[in-house]
């Protein structure tokens, strides 16, 4: 072989493996984009909205979370859980986050549990931190982890939030302890996570009331009646 084929031969395989690598971002970036298929809808979930983590799963929800569409609809009967719209009157959410859409539900089962489902849509990065901050900077005391959440299919990784706050103590008094279990995570229209795309913050909180697992348990459930599989 002459030098020129050599060298000829070597652009070809170099414009292949360039082809072949456009096509890989471009079959990645579609593998997560939005859009009803015969299983429901396709998102890209993750426990950081600022960096990819290994915990980055594809996953399936029967339920649309674009923000082209309406949050809202989200079902107020989920399974066994009935839920209501809870006003906001917090004005840091309208005034400091400016979300484009913003879901806040109360929901309960007839056995007297209940959870509250958060979800925070924007295209701008400042609607988003973690939930961890605004209890920190309310007083309560955090404890953060990741959690899995089995799926009919795979598992959807979640953080894990526990927080404590005592309220009415007194130099008598002990007072009263609140405790809140917190499942959260971000998703995407496709992997190429670009913000003008759209996040959504889910949040999935769970009162304490003596059992934390009994919540974590609720919290796990109530994750898995919005998605139904999850791989990596």
């Amino acid at each position: 072989m002459s030098r020129d084929q050599g060298r000829y031969l070597l652009v070809v395989l170099l414009l292949l493996a360039a082809v072949g690598a456009t096509l890989a971002i471009s079959q990645r970036n579609r593998l997560g984009s939005a859009g009803a298929t015969g299983q429901g809808y396709a998102f890209v979930a993750d426990i950081d909205n600022w960096r990819r983590t290994e915990r980055e799963r594809a996953v399936m929800s029967p339920y649309d979370f674009n923000l082209e569409g309406d949050l809202s609809r989200m079902p107020l009967q989920l399974g066994d859980w009935a839920g209501v719209d809870v006003p906001q009157t917090n004005l840091e959410v309208a005034i400091l986050l400016e979300p484009e859409q913003y879901v806040f539900r109360l929901y309960r089962r007839p056995d007297g549990s209940s959870l509250w489902l958060s979800l925070i849509g924007s295209r701008k990065s400042k609607s988003f931190h973690s939930p961890q901050i605004c209890y920190d900077t309310s007083g309560w005391q955090t404890d953060a982890s990741s959690e899995a959440v089995p799926l009919a299919q795979g598992e959807i990784y979640t953080l894990r939030l526990l927080a404590r706050k005592t309220f009415g103590s007194t130099a008598t008094s002990s007072g009263s302890t609140a405790e809140h279990l917190v499942l959260y995570f971000y998703l995407w229209p496709n992997y190429a996570r670009n913000l003008q795309d759209g996040t959504v913050l889910v949040k999935v909180t769970a009162p304490v009331s003596g059992d934390t697992e009994q919540a974590l348990a609720s919290a796990k459930e109530f994750v898995r009646l919005l998605f139904t599989s999850a791989q990596k």
